[in-house]
């Protein structure tokens, strides 16, 4: 089994890969630190991309940011801003969708394949009861969005794949160690174990949805 993890370096992407390993599979890890590989670049998205051959089994987008340069959550919209609000559409939204259009070549269209990239439930619309961080629910809602209308198109031609949205739960990383008070964390080891887990049980029927790390489906 070959596996590619997008965000590698990360907490929770470094967690995918070693789980990954540990089951015996050859991972490609790749990341900006590492490989130069900047999802809001699509030129760098395909060149990393260009030298790898098909099949892999799995491809895991682990990218993400809830805090951007000095851009947090908006508590108001009186405080959103403009190029704030793209920059979160350019790492959250459009990147992942980005990787899945150069990475499609190498989904096996005979075989079952995975393709899932992290979401937040913060992005459902059904489960905001809160409101506040307008950009990053915006954008996470509009990979959501991404994911489902990919994996309707995908599946005619990938019949056996399962393309997914993520949540990983609150994890113990640097993403916003300051916005997890109060929440019950787990660790990037724990997140990447359910996560697998929750990936294996998904098939083709599932693809396109949005579900959690303990496998139940997230409503939009």
């Amino acid at each position: 089994m070959r596996a590619l993890v997008i965000g590698a370096s990360g907490g929770i992407g470094a967690a995918l890969s070693d789980a990954l390993a540990a089951r015996g599979a050859a991972v490609t890890r790749l990341s900006r630190s590492q490989d130069g590989l900047d999802v809001t670049d699509e030129g760098s998205i395909a060149r990393a991309l260009a030298p790898l051959a098909p099949p892999f089994g799995t491809i895991l987008v682990a990218t993400g940011a809830l805090t951007i340069g000095p851009h947090g959550p908006e508590k108001t919209i009186r405080a959103l801003d403009p190029a704030a609000f793209a920059a979160q559409f350019a790492l959250n939204a459009t990147g992942p969708a980005l990787v899945l259009k150069h990475a499609l070549r190498l989904m096996p269209r005979d075989a079952p394949c995975r393709f899932a990239a992290l979401s937040a439930r913060v992005g459902s619309i059904g489960d905001n009861a809160l409101g506040g961080w307008y950009a990053y629910r915006a954008a996470k809602a509009a990979l959501n969005q991404l994911i489902r209308t990919a994996a309707i198109e995908i599946a005619r031609t990938h019949p056996q794949a399962v393309v997914a949205a993520l949540h990983p739960g609150t994890v113990e990383t640097a993403l916003g160690p300051q916005y997890r008070a109060g929440h019950p964390s787990i660790t990037p080891t724990q997140s990447a174990a359910a996560l697998l887990a929750v990936l294996d049980r998904l098939t083709p029927a599932d693809s396109g949805g949005f579900f959690d790390w303990k496998g139940e489906r997230i409503p939009w």
